[in-house]
């Protein structure tokens, strides 16, 4: 099983990010962290042999209330299919507009699982660019066929849910751990995120305890974006789905199709 950290636009500088395990009862078995700097790779990635499940850092879905009101496609692949062929530009004036139409303090619309998580609106599209990250994560997604519950039928051996790091992180340890901002890479928060490697170790995170070479777990620790500890905590949600994949992956029964659910994540 895998975690995956993303990011709308892969470098060497910001790569993907991807976290392997096993899971052994209520043991996760972290056995290596990879970076992938480009498309092709994660999209050669996407499609190598199940069986396998993943957690993905970035929104699969859209609100149906923007969905609708912007008159877009009401079924997910049809969704993800327009919104590809508008590409970034008219994607990004399609929202702004859409946004500025709003009133004040209701900017963005969420989706229903997004108030439960406290995630951000898919719609957002800076600090976080959650939105442009849907734009270049659903599609590939889609393409490569996989299975995603709750939104698209495909390959039952390759499973894709929906991940969100900061949901599992919260209260393992106290305050920030992560800033891709060299100034802001502080000492206060590599001592969270040790904090956070620990409560994992022990089994403070969804009933689960991992288990990784030190070296391995140092890494974690020293990375100062939080990239490679956000992909082990979308690999451990992945885990804990996968104990209640004959329960619906733990989602609610009735996950609208447009907008999916967030593992891990219990309907308020």
């Amino acid at each position: 099983m895998h975690g995956v950290d993303f990011t709308s636009r892969p470098s060497t500088r910001k790569p993907l990010t991807i976290a392997t395990g096993s899971l052994a009862g209520r043991l996760f078995v972290l056995e290596s962290v990879a970076e992938m700097a480009d498309w092709g790779t994660f999209e050669r990635w996407l499609r190598h042999d199940g069986p396998w499940i993943a957690g993905f850092d970035f929104p699969f879905g859209l609100p149906r209330e923007a969905v609708r009101d912007v008159d877009w496609p009401q079924r997910w692949p049809a969704l993800v299919e327009r919104c590809r062929e508008l590409g970034r530009d008219a994607f990004r004036q399609i929202l702004d507009r859409y946004r500025e139409s709003r009133p004040v303090g209701n900017k963005y619309a969420h989706r229903r699982t997004d108030i439960p998580a406290r995630s951000h609106s898919p719609l957002k599209l800076v600090n976080p660019p959650v939105g442009l990250m849907f734009l270049e994560g659903a599609p590939r997604l889609l393409d490569a066929g996989l299975e995603i519950p709750g939104l698209h039928a495909g390959d039952p051996t390759r499973i894709a849910l929906e991940a969100y790091p900061a949901f599992g992180a919260r209260g393992l340890a106290g305050g920030s751990y992560k800033n891709d901002t060299k100034a802001k890479q502080t000492a206060d928060r590599r001592t969270v995120r040790k904090q956070i490697v620990a409560a994992l170790v022990t089994g403070r995170l969804l009933g689960l305890a991992m288990q990784a070479p030190q070296k391995l777990l140092k890494t974690l620790e020293q990375d100062a974006t939080g990239d490679r500890l956000d992909a082990v905590l979308c690999a451990m949600q992945a885990a804990w789905a996968w104990q209640r994949r004959n329960a619906n992956f733990g989602f609610p029964a009735d996950v609208d199709p447009i907008e999916g659910w967030i593992a891990t994540v219990a309907r308020q």
